[in-house]
């Protein structure tokens, strides 16, 4: 059975099993579950069903397999000429989870 859903601010379609890397759940530990209620679709073929945004009933449980950094990303500026020159780095903080069940109305 496939779902979408949406979760951290993004959409994904997933099956039972998959792996998934998002944005950080706050005050998560590895090992634990979280429950996503937001749910747009369910369902394979013709038993598809679409929320109007959301599913009712639906939800989908994952598995938090670890908490970590993700790559870096330099971000450089540079005006020529002038003599300006900034160079920042930034590591996002994401979570790496396991689609373990996904209920349907």
């Amino acid at each position: 059975m496939k779902a979408t859903i949406r979760t951290q601010g993004r959409q994904f379609t997933v099956t039972e099993g998959d792996i998934l890397t998002v944005n950080r759940y706050p005050e998560s530990q590895a090992g634990s579950s979280v429950e996503i209620n937001e749910v747009l679709a369910v369902g394979e073929g013709d038993e598809t069903v679409f929320g109007n945004p959301l599913v009712e009933g639906a939800q989908v449980s994952a598995k938090i397999l670890e908490n970590k950094r993700g790559k870096k990303v330099i971000v450089y500026k540079k005006k020529r000429r002038k003599g300006y020159e900034r160079k920042r780095g930034h590591r996002q903080e994401i979570s790496v989870i396991k689609i373990e069940t996904i209920s349907s109305p």
